[in-house]
C-alpha cells in the first residue's frame, strides 16, 4: 500500500469509520502544494475496498493536475464513501463524514461528485465549513462542469475541422447522469445529433424522448458511428478493449480518469484521435466551488469556465509543436505549475 501512493506522489491518505451510521470512507489528499486539497466526495458501492482504494488514489491525483492546469490555487483531494447500494440515513452518514473532514484541519475542502448532492453538502457543513457545493456556496456544480465541457467539444472542433460549429455533427454520449444530461442539452441547442447510453436505460430514455436522441445499449456505445465520443460516466472506459472500436475523430467528455493507463492516450493520439484530457475539460465544476469559497459571482464563474475553450485550444497546438499525445501535455503543464509551486514554498 505504502508503495502505491509514494508511486503516485500522495501526501496523505486516511480511513475512516463510524460503525453506528455504517460510515466507511477514504480520504486521500495527493497534494497541498498550491493550497488546500480540493476535490468531491463520490458515494458509490465499491466491490472491494481495494477498488475504493484504486479509485480514490486516481481521482485525488486528477484533482492535482485539474486544479493545477485550471490555474487555481488549490491541491488536489478525493474522498470516497463506500456503501453497500443503500443509505439508510443521509444525514448522519454525511455528518459522520464532516467530522473526519474537519478534523483535518482546512487540509481538505470537498464537494459534490458521483452518487452525493447538494443536500449532502449542507449535512456536511453541519459539521465543517471545509464543503462547497451547498446551496450558499456554488450550488450544483453540474451546470458549469456541462458548460466547460461544451465549450471544450467546440474548441476539439476548431482544431479537428476548423470551425467550432456542431451542427450536423454526430455526439456519442456516454452516461446521462446530472452532467451528461445538461450536455446533451446543450449539444442539441447546437444542432448536433446525439447517440446516448447509461447504465440506466431510464435516464437514456429520458433524454433520447427529450433531444431527439437515439439510445443504444451501453457496451454499443463504443461501435457507433459519431464524429465525436463524449465519455460522461465513470472511468477507464478508454482501454485495450474499446479504443480499437472507437470511429470518432475527438474524446471529449466530463468523466473522470478517462484512461485506464498513460500508453492509452498515445494510442489515441496514433490512431489520429485528438483527446481533450479529462482533468483539463471537465474543471468547470471545481472552478464553480473554488470561486465560490473565495466569495466570487456568477459572472466570474461563467468568465473563468468559458476560458476552458482557450486553454484547451493552447494545449493541443503546443502537443502538436513537440510530437506529443495530448494528454502528455496536459500532465507536463500540471507538473511545470506544481514544480513552480514546490519552489515558492520553499523560498526564504
Amino acid at each position: 500500500m505504502f508503495e502505491k501512493i509514494s508511486e503516485m506522489g500522495h501526501e496523505q491518505v486516511i480511513f475512516c469509520q463510524d460503525p453506528s451510521v455504517g460510515y466507511r470512507s477514504i480520504i486521500a489528499l495527493h497534494s497541498t502544494v498550491l493550497g488546500p486539497a480540493a476535490g468531491g466526495t463520490r458515494c458509490w458501492p465499491y466491490a472491494t475496498d481495494a477498488e475504493a482504494l484504486d479509485d480514490v488514489l486516481r481521482l485525488s491525483r486528477g484533482m492535482t493536475y485539474k486544479s493545477a492546469v485550471a490555474g487555481l490555487n488549490f491541491g488536489g483531494g478525493k474522498a470516497v464513501i463506500i456503501t453497500n447500494g443503500r443509505i439508510n440515513d443521509r444525514e448522519a452518514l454525511f455528518r459522520a463524514h464532516g467530522r473526519f473532514i474537519e478534523r483535518l484541519g482546512g487540509r481538505f475542502i470537498t464537494a459534490e461528485d458521483v452518487g452525493t448532492n447538494a443536500t449532502d453538502m449542507g449535512y456536511i457543513n453541519l459539521e465543517t465549513n471545509f464543503v462547497a457545493g451547498t446551496t450558499d456556496r456554488g450550488g450544483d456544480p453540474a451546470p458549469w462542469t456541462s458548460l466547460g465541457v461544451f465549450r471544450g467539444i467546440q474548441a476539439s472542433a476548431i482544431y479537428k475541422w476548423g470551425t467550432d460549429d456542431l451542427s450536423g455533427k454526430t455526439v456519442a454520449l456516454q452516461g446521462c447522469g446530472n452532467v451528461g444530461y445538461q450536455l446533451a442539452a446543450r449539444l442539441h441547442q447546437a444542432g448536433a445529433s446525439l447517440i446516448v447510453t447509461d447504465l440506466d436505460a431510464q435516464r437514456a430514455s429520458r433524454v433520447a424522448d427529450e433531444f431527439n436522441a437515439v439510445a443504444v445499449a451501453p457496451e454499443a456505445i463504443y461501435d457507433v458511428e459519431a464524429d465525436i465520443f463524449a465519455p460522461c460516466a465513470l472511468g477507464g472506459i478508454l482501454n485495450d478493449q474499446t479504443l480499437p472500436r472507437l470511429k470518432a475523430k475527438i474524446v471529449a467528455g466530463a468523466a473522470n480518469n478517462q484512461l485506464l493507463a498513460d500508453h492509452h492516450g498515445e494510442a489515441l493520439s496514433k490512431r489520429g484521435i485528438l483527446y481533450a484530457p479529462d482533468y483539463v475539460i471537465n474543471a468547470g465544476g471545481v472552478i464553480s466551488g473554488s470561486i465560490a469559497l473565495a466569495g466570487g459571482d456568477e459572472t466570474q464563474t461563467r468568465q473563468t469556465v468559458e476560458r476552458i475553450y482557450d486553454t484547451l485550444l493552447k494545449l493541443f497546438e503546443m502537443a502538436a509543436a513537440d510530437h506529443l499525445p495530448t494528454s502528455l501535455m496536459a500532465d507536463r503543464l500540471a507538473e511545470q505549475r506544481l514544480q513552480a509551486g514546490r519552489k515558492t514554498a520553499h523560498t526564504p
